[in-house]
């Protein structure tokens, strides 16, 4: 298990939780109606920081997936969508939280609107940034997962994926190569990121793993309001993507921006969230900007 660094941005607000099989990394913030958070592949909970402090009056939980961040797997056959869905459903009623709405960006989306299924009070929302609610198509459908079930078999691959990758240099063109602007200091926290050989094995074991096919299949009988937002910059999932879904699913809405990439939440957290705070308001009720951590309490965090 990777040790938390103490320079680790809102390190304050971490708490670790035991619940079978993982011992999870959790962030919480703030007072108000409870709102998860889940990241992207290889990404962790840190990737929510620059939007939390634009949605005020909430309780804001953010979970690192299993294995990835500082989340410890305790299971390595459990990173696929359903079996994360189930273990992110225990953790829920472990720690009593019934969240309201679940936002997910990328393949965070497709956890949240599984995890939205399964738990006995669902959310009264979902919002997917860039979400990644589509089939690998034509040789990639083939060759991903097969090349991602290839690599997560040898522990040695993910230390050397680690050793290769994470250079700051390497991770900048990486994060270009999305759509998105490489802020350094957001490329410095993905960097420490991908040097974690356990951090790059489970987000290959998640690729190994990863099947959305049933649940694209059931999209169209979801009642649940879902708010997709597709940055029309984004590489990694064009928005077509987002399009598609919306047109499937009959409480979905499309909110589309423009000149920003696959990380438009870091990049703009301003701009999401004047998209995702009316959503909310209309579906948990306006939240009051007294309960939200202010800019100098989140600073010190």
């Amino acid at each position: 298990m990777s040790t938390l660094p103490a320079d680790w941005p809102q390190r304050a607000a971490s708490i670790r939780v035991r619940c079978l099989p993982h011992d999870w990394h959790v962030q919480r913030w703030g007072a108000g109606p409870e709102v998860l958070l889940l990241h992207g592949a290889g990404a962790s909970a840190h990737s929510f920081h620059p939007l939390v402090p634009h949605l005020p009056g909430l309780r804001m939980i953010a979970v690192d997936l299993p294995g990835q961040g500082f989340t410890r797997a305790g299971n390595k056959a459990r990173f696929g969508l359903d079996a994360m869905a189930e273990d992110l459903a225990l953790l829920c009623q472990g720690q009593g939280w019934q969240p309201r709405a679940i936002i997910g960006h990328s393949a965070g989306a497709a956890v949240a609107l599984r995890l939205a299924e399964i738990l006995p009070t669902p959310p009264a929302c979902i919002i997917g940034i860039n979400a990644a609610l589509g089939p690998f198509e034509g040789v990639e459908g083939w060759l991903f997962p097969k090349l991602a079930r290839v690599m997560a078999m040898s522990p040695l691959i993910g230390r050397g994926v680690a050793h290769l990758a994470a250079k700051p240099a390497r991770v900048a063109k990486l994060i270009a190569q999305t759509g998105s602007r490489p802020d350094p200091a957001r490329v410095a926290l993905y960097a420490r990121l991908i040097a974690l050989p356990g951090h790059v094995e489970a987000t290959l074991g998640m690729m190994a793993q990863w099947s959305l096919d049933a649940l694209l299949a059931r999209l169209p009988r979801m009642r649940l309001p879902v708010l997709l937002i597709a940055a029309k910059g984004d590489v990694a999932v064009p928005p077509e993507v987002s399009r598609r879904v919306a047109d499937r699913m009959p409480s979905a809405v499309l909110a589309e921006l423009p000149d920003l990439g696959h990380l438009a939440h870091e990049e703009s957290p301003e701009t999401v969230a004047a998209l995702i705070r009316p959503f909310l308001a209309r579906h948990l009720g306006a939240p009051g900007p007294q309960a939200g951590a202010s800019a100098s309490e989140w600073s010190r965090m």
